[in-house]
């Protein structure tokens, strides 16, 4: 099995004489980046300056020195309400392309139908948090 896979590669290679040459340049731009990186990284490290303090350990928070424990209990709500937002916002970069391909001849009844279906999912997740009284406010 594996010899006909290395022949299979090698037909191509053979058919192909750019095609692994395309490859190569973008290995070494993944390697150039990966250099640029890291010789920035230890170019901050080796010309910041450091005097740790104890003042400059603590916890800032707005101009507030820290005072208690560091945990703190949130309500599962405000999750809630941040994962419908995100439902929503998701629908909406979905629904501005398709409205420009829906305009375009030959698109409209296979669109339509996609995005209805979309649509339909959106609503029966709308429709799940609404029975289980996500969507009150309390």
């Amino acid at each position: 099995m594996e010899a006909s896979t290395m022949q299979a590669v090698q037909a191509l290679a053979a058919s192909h004489p750019g095609y692994f040459r395309a490859y190569s340049v973008v290995g070494l731009m993944a390697l150039i980046g990966v250099l640029f990186v890291g010789t920035a990284f230890t170019a901050n490290r080796l010309l910041r300056p450091f005097a740790p303090t104890p003042e400059k350990l603590l916890a800032y928070e707005c101009g507030v020195d820290p005072v208690g424990e560091g945990w703190a209990q949130t309500q599962i709500r405000y999750y809630v309400y941040a994962f419908l937002y995100v439902i929503f916002a998701v629908d909406a970069i979905y629904l501005f392309p398709w409205a420009t391909v829906f305009s375009a001849p030959g698109f409209g009844a296979g669109t339509l139908v996609e995005m209805g279906v979309f649509i339909g999912f959106l609503a029966v997740g709308l429709l799940y948090a609404w029975k289980k009284g996500v969507l009150e406010w309390s």
